[in-house]
């Protein structure tokens, strides 16, 4: 099997070895290597990433070269490509209608000292990671309910007494005041929609590629389907469908996602990959 160069480009070695822990916290050094050549990765590369990964207290190695066994110590508990269970559910049930905008727009102001710029910064960024969206300086708003988050993050960060939050229904940005309007205007759903039409391209041609695949293939398709997933969802606000062109492409993306991972759990290994059981049992709990 050759993954298309374009496919698997931006999958990063320490992505790939930590996307191949098992339910029992090992890694098989020979499928590793295997999943990472179809990659286009090389065995030096490989070498150096774990060898890398070990020096942080991330693994411990058992053995040398191929025949090695990894094994994830605590302070590797998930993959990169696991996203949060909680986004994942709810962009489902937004595919499926069921989250249907209210007409309510969810807002979090926070004006943090400059004595604490780090704790500052970095709840601008828990707030972006949200989808939230800029309106004026320290100002941003969701069209989802975030508020128990953004308390969240804020406790977290030990700036909760410099955060407001507050919901409106009659928000406007100079004459702008309808809803899809003012999404168009505060999100870039363009961009959005680009990275979720990549996916259903990659989802199209990895699923009738798994219906032949052999083990390593199969682990090198989940890892790309994982990894273009991830990259597709991360930036999206998940925004209500009200508020999105029709059809809108994230859902016809996710769907094709859904189909890839039901595909994939028809055969499970006797030791099976952390990443491969998570996405099976997520799309299971959600479709």
């Amino acid at each position: 099997m050759e993954i298309r160069h374009d496919l698997d480009s931006d999958v990063s070695t320490r992505t790939v070895v930590e996307s191949m822990i098992r339910v029992d916290a090992t890694i098989d050094a020979g499928e590793l290597y295997d999943v990472a050549n179809a990659l286009g990765m090389g065995d030096q590369q490989v070498r150096l990433c774990i060898k890398r990964l070990v020096a942080e207290g991330r693994f411990t190695q058992e053995g040398r070269g191929r025949k090695a066994i990894l094994r994830a110590t605590l302070a590797t508990t998930t993959s990169a490509l696991e996203p949060d269970l909680d986004f994942v559910r709810y962009m489902y049930e937004q595919d499926r209608g069921l989250a249907p905008f209210d007409g309510s727009w969810h807002l979090v102001a926070f004006a943090v000292p400059e004595s604490a710029r780090q704790a500052r910064d970095a709840m601008r960024d828990a707030i972006l990671r949200l989808g939230g969206a800029p309106i004026q300086g320290g100002l941003y708003v969701s069209a989802n309910a975030w508020e128990d988050r953004i308390r969240a993050a804020a406790a977290d960060l030990g700036v909760a007494d410099h955060v407001t939050t507050l919901t409106t229904t009659d928000l406007s940005i100079g004459a702008v005041t309808g809803a899809r309007e003012l999404a168009e205007r505060l999100w870039p759903i363009d961009r959005v929609a680009e990275g979720h039409r990549r996916l259903l391209a990659v989802a199209e041609e990895v699923l009738p590629a798994l219906r032949t695949a052999s083990r390593t293939e199969r682990l090198t398709l989940s890892i790309v389907l994982a990894a273009e997933f991830t990259r597709a969802v991360e930036p999206d606000p998940l925004l209500p469908p009200q508020l999105l062109p029709q059809p809108w492409v994230g859902a016809a993306a996710r769907a094709a996602v859904a189909a890839c991972w039901s595909e994939l759990s028809k055969t499970e290994h006797e030791q099976p990959i952390r990443l491969f059981r998570w996405y099976s049992r997520a799309i299971e709990q959600i479709i």
